[in-house]
């Protein structure tokens, strides 16, 4: 089953952000006290979920418990922040991005599948 990894640190990220020119990472910016939030997480577990592999890496950033790194993310990516938001990176690079109800099961399966 695929796995999504917790970003922590910003070196955590970074070293995430380096494995992008070999495979597309597809960070997922939540907030654990907004319900808005709960819900497109649950989506993402859907799309995640029961799957043996994905054709990106998923990670999640929880933006109150670790602000820096989400600081980091949107400067590095030059992505204005948003939670929920999900954004895929393809080298190093924001490919697209989307926010709030716009993250659902379906919407990260077509956009993957075609970027991805």
């Amino acid at each position: 089953m695929s796995e999504v990894m917790r970003l922590q640190t910003v070196e955590q990220w970074e070293e995430a952000l380096k494995n992008t020119s070999d495979k597309p990472l597809l960070v997922f910016k939540h907030s654990t006290s907004c319900p808005i939030s709960a819900g497109a997480h649950d989506e993402l577990d859907r799309f995640v979920g029961g799957r043996a592999e994905l054709p990106v890496d998923v990670a999640i950033v929880h933006v109150i418990e670790e602000r820096p790194v989400s600081n980091a993310i949107a400067e590095a990516l030059q992505v204005q922040h948003k939670s929920p938001q999900a954004i895929l990176v393809r080298d190093g690079r924001s490919v697209w991005d989307e926010s709030h109800w716009r993250i659902t099961s379906d919407f990260l399966n077509e956009r993957v599948g075609a970027e991805g």
